[in-house]
């Protein structure tokens, strides 16, 4: 497995050992595995909660009422959204209705991105919509968890390729592969157009 960046100058950009060691290296995928197993729990296990709840999966009332406290400016002059901007955004989503079909939409993301999580399954694409949820509640005002979780998230996407090793992604990856992979006849013919290049990458390659 590559851990470097040739530039058209051939020059070679390493990754530090550290950086290999935490985030590709197999031998840290038990971790990956504790914390993916955490952070998917803690978005499964609401959603589930929501899913049996008629306010978020009918009705979008209780989507509402956080959105109706989240965009009040109080007495002290201090909202729960600090930017105006994303403030504007929220109330356009209340005046319009949108919660009625976005509640069911968050009850949908937290569940599929908590299973995901889980078992394993494309850790790093679920692992980045968790982290999206993450940003969008503390732009929201809620910090609650959201910082110590969307930190989990983050450092799940930067471990992808093993995050998911004891998991699904272990089958997965392998069968489908990435759009940016090159093919091996590619790779070959890279190494011959720059020998030097070859005897670094033996020394840097996992």
């Amino acid at each position: 497995m590559s851990h470097q960046v040739v530039t058209h100058r051939g020059t070679v950009v390493a990754d530090p050992p550290i950086a290999r060691f935490l985030f590709s290296d197999t031998r840290m995928a038990w971790f990956w595995l504790v914390v993916r197993v955490l952070v998917g729990w803690s978005w499964l296990e609401p959603g589930l909660e929501k899913l049996g709840n008629p306010a978020w999966t009918q009705t979008g009332d209780a989507l509402r009422g956080f959105w109706t406290a989240a965009v009040q400016v109080p007495d002290s002059g201090r909202p729960a959204i600090a930017f105006g901007w994303y403030r504007d955004f929220i109330q356009s989503l209340l005046d319009t209705g949108a919660y009625t079909w976005f509640a069911k939409l968050v009850v949908a993301g937290e569940i599929l991105v908590g299973i995901a999580l889980i078992i394993g399954a494309f850790v790093g694409v679920a692992a980045f919509f968790g982290a999206f949820m993450n940003f969008n509640y503390i732009m929201a005002g809620s910090a609650s968890t959201n910082g110590l979780l969307g930190i989990g998230a983050l450092f799940l996407v930067l471990a992808w390729k093993i995050a998911g090793w004891y998991g699904l992604d272990r089958y997965l990856l392998p069968w489908l592969g990435t759009p940016w992979q090159q093919e091996p006849e590619a790779v070959a013919a890279t190494i011959q157009r720059k020998p030097d290049v070859q005897q670094t990458a033996g020394h840097s390659s996992a």
